[in-house]
């Protein structure tokens, strides 16, 4: 082969590579040499002829040439005519490209070549697919991906920690290389936008040995005082953190949302009530904690604690003398309301009444609380508010019948009220309250002038539940739309789109007030209107209770069954059945749902 200075096109390049033309003059000089004369006066002419007379020429030949010869062109162009960019191109500008892609096609891209799945394999790039499609849905795909926190927040305890926790553990550490840090199950914490990186769970106990509290949010005035926790520390192990590529992060919880658009779930069934569940919430984010917490409250007057993991009841509180109808609890406290008349709050890790609150004169059926203040609703048709740092309580009155649920509200969280407004009212500007009743309408109110300022109508029916659900705002321009995808089981997020997934220009979200009643439909309403958005028809009794969050909507009714609902176009994904009676109440997680029914039974429905 001969040297030459100048540079060559990408063709010719690699037929030099290829060591082409040694082939050719190889066998050329195998020939006679008036035949070669002949043969190299043919190439001298063609190759210095200009583009037009060389496509005049190849047509020529082409005329003369017969099917064994456009045979053997055939096989040659379609091996000479295929360029391989990413050989030519430098891994930078490789990668940029490959960012264009969804994940359907990046997967497709690495079954191409080894050298094709090392760069499609790219960890950054699968980090940002990651981001745009886990805890949020994707406004190209119309595909979100849950985050499970519980994965991303766990702490690591060790065995002899697992007895009285004695305070809060150090801060989190962070991995240098972009990759989730992994479990002794292998399980990978999903990305929270630019988030720290999480600490490694472990294993769970199965039980909860008396663990002390916390020192609680509120000031003590009307909880009263809560044992205080030790200043020590619990030890934390000290262990290289594991990883694992974003790729699998995001498979892993694709296998999540893919089963919870077939319906496909596990069931479990947790027995210890001696009559209907009325009420329950769960937290898999509590801090100190290895696993997460249930807490169910049934018309047999107990509250019972639950170590959702393993099933197993860790504690009965006992005290109410009638049925207990709602519960609300956090890191420091649980409180519940019953048909007795009172309100109890309770340290639920050691099972003592801290308190008993009296002030409705009928059975208590609802109550909300944040770390200022708790409502309450109940048959006396009376809302009342108790402020936790004053102690105070006022009524609030309009309703006709029974309030069955209440829901606090910050309307202007984001404007943090002064000081001297939170001493002169106590409430600070904006704090709102909704309230629904068995009169069929919603109420909205406002708890620093504590009068009503919206009225919904709309059901025909008694008003059960209440929940707030926010939506995306969506993005300026065309690419606003999203692009819906059917049920096919075989569909992947990115399968029916061309373009990939890129992050536009995002508006404010808006909040709508989501309510489930006896007639048998869960509205969607718009709050500043009082409008109704969107009904959902599907369950053929009545609605007790409704859960949303950033992916869906969950409703429970007395036909027995739990529908899932789509947020963007109110279509049933899935309907879960199984319990024996009404389902009364039900909690969503990211990959379960739990719910209580007039069975007495508890079903935990598991789609990870």
């Amino acid at each position: 082969s001969q040297s030459t200075s100048r540079k060559l096109c990408i063709r010719h390049q690699r037929i030099a590579d290829e060591g082409t033309n040694l082939k050719l003059q190889r066998a050329l000089d195998e020939l006679p040499l008036e035949e070669r004369e002949s043969i190299n006066a043919i190439w001298a002419s063609f190759s210095s002829s200009p583009h037009p007379r060389r496509e005049l020429i190849l047509r020529g030949i082409l005329t003369m040439c017969c099917f064994s010869q456009l045979s053997l062109l055939t096989d040659a162009l379609g091996h000479l005519i295929r360029i391989d960019p990413f050989v030519i191109f430098p891994r930078e500008v490789s990668l940029r490209v490959l960012a264009y892609l969804d994940a359907t096609s990046l997967c497709r891209a690495a079954q191409v070549s080894r050298h094709w799945k090392a760069l499609a394999d790219d960890d950054l790039l699968w980090r940002e697919i990651c981001e745009q499609h886990i805890g949020t849905k994707c406004n190209k795909c119309g595909w979100g991906l849950p985050i499970l926190e519980r994965r991303r927040l766990a702490v690591p305890l060790s065995p002899s920690s697992l007895s009285p926790i004695p305070g809060p553990t150090p801060g989190t550490r962070s991995s240098s290389n972009g990759k989730r840090k992994q479990d002794d199950s292998g399980v990978i914490s999903a990305p929270k936008r630019h988030h720290s990186e999480p600490s490694p769970p472990v294993t769970s106990s199965a039980h909860l040995d008396l663990l002390p509290l916390p020192a609680p949010t509120p000031t003590p005035a009307l909880i009263g005082s809560l044992p205080p926790s030790s200043p020590s520390p619990l030890p934390l192990p000290v262990e290289e953190a594991l990883t694992r590529p974003w790729k699998h992060v995001y498979s892993e919880r694709l296998k999540i949302e893919r089963n919870w658009r077939r319906g496909r779930c596990s069931v479990r069934t947790l027995k210890g009530h001696t009559n209907g569940i009325m009420c329950l919430q769960f937290s898999e984010t509590l801090p100190h904690l290895p696993f997460p917490v249930l807490i169910t409250g049934s018309y047999d007057r107990t509250a019972r604690v639950w170590n959702l993991e393993t099933g197993e009841e860790i504690r009965c509180l006992r005290g109410h003398t009638r049925a207990l109808r709602t519960l609300q609890f956090d890191e420091a406290k649980l409180i519940t309301g019953s048909m007795d008349h009172t309100i109890r709050i309770w340290n639920w890790r050691t099972g003592e009444c801290i308190r008993t609150l009296e002030g409705h004169t009928e059975g208590v059926i609802c109550l909300n609380f944040d770390s200022d203040f708790l409502a309450s609703g109940g048959v006396d048709a009376t809302v009342k508010v108790w402020n936790f740092r004053t102690g105070e309580c006022f009524t609030l009155r309009g309703h006709r019948d029974w309030v069955n649920t209440v829901l606090l509200w910050d309307s202007n969280s984001g404007t943090p009220a002064s000081v001297s407004e939170m001493s002169s009212q106590h409430v600070p500007p904006g704090k709102m309250l909704f309230s629904a009743s068995d009169d069929c309408t919603v109420r909205l109110w406002d708890l620093s002038l504590r009068t009503c300022v919206r009225l919904f109508s709309g059901h025909m029916g008694q008003v059960q539940g209440l929940k707030l659900l926010s939506l995306d705002g969506g993005h300026d321009g065309e690419d606003a739309k999203l692009h819906r995808l059917g049920d096919d089981s075989s569909t992947h997020p990115a399968e029916s789109r061309t373009t990939a997934c890129q992050p536009q220009s995002p508006r404010e979200p808006q909040l709508l007030l989501v309510s489930g009643s006896l007639d048998n439909t869960v509205k969607l309403w718009d709050i500043d209107s009082c409008k109704v958005v969107r009904t959902l028809f599907g369950h053929i009794e009545g609605v007790w209770a409704v859960a949303c969050d950033q992916m869906r909507l969950v409703s429970g009714s007395h036909d027995r069954t739990i529908k899932v609902w789509s947020r963007d176009d109110g279509r049933c994904v899935s309907t879960l059945v199984g319990h024996t009676g009404a389902v009364t109440c039900l909690a969503l997680g990211e990959d379960k749902i739990v719910s209580g029914s007039d069975d007495g039974d508890v079903r935990v429905w598991s789609f990870s």
